[in-house]
C-alpha cells in the first residue's frame, strides 16, 4: 500500500460509508447467507448491507414526520422534495421526487400525494414519502 498523501484524496465519502464510491452498482444481497469465515469479502459486504438496512429502517424513516405525536409544523407541501420509500431496495436506490398535488380527504387532511419524479408521476400515500430536509425547515 502507497503511503502517497494523494491516495487519501481521492477518497470520497462513499468509500468510508459503504466501502466503495455511492454511485458503484449495488452488491447482491447477502444478509441471510451463511459465509464461510475464509470468504472475508463476502462477511463484510454482508455487514455492509446490515447497516444500511438498519439505517434505511431507523435513520431514514425518522425523516417523516409522524404527525399523530408532533405538532402539525411540518405539513408536506406542494414542491416539497422527498424520497419515495420503498421496501425492496436500499436506501441508495430510492426514488427522488417533487410533491406536484395533495389530495386531502373528507377531514381535509392530504394522505396521497402525486409525485414527479426521473420516471414520470406516481401517486402514493404520504406514510410512504420521506420529505427532505430544506434549509428552510432548519431556521
Amino acid at each position: 500500500m502507497s503511503s502517497s498523501p494523494d491516495d487519501f484524496h481521492s477518497l470520497s465519502p462513499g468509500h468510508f460509508l459503504i466501502g466503495r464510491p455511492l454511485n458503484a452498482l449495488p452488491a447482491p444481497a447477502l444478509e441471510d447467507s451463511k459465509i464461510n469465515p475464509i470468504q472475508r469479502h463476502l462477511r463484510l459486504e454482508q455487514i455492509r448491507q446490515h447497516f444500511w438496512r438498519r439505517w434505511q429502517l431507523e435513520y431514514i424513516s425518522e425523516l417523516q414526520q409522524r404527525t399523530k405525536w408532533k405538532t402539525d409544523k411540518t405539513k408536506l407541501n406542494i414542491g416539497d422534495l422527498v424520497l419515495l420509500k420503498e421496501k425492496d431496495a436500499p436506501p441508495l436506490c430510492w426514488r427522488l421526487g417533487r410533491v406536484s398535488r395533495l389530495f386531502p380527504g373528507s377531514d381535509g387532511v392530504a394522505r396521497v400525494a402525486d409525485i414527479n419524479t426521473a420516471r414520470g408521476c406516481v401517486r402514493r400515500p404520504l406514510v410512504g414519502l420521506c420529505p427532505l430536509p430544506t434549509s428552510e425547515a432548519s431556521s
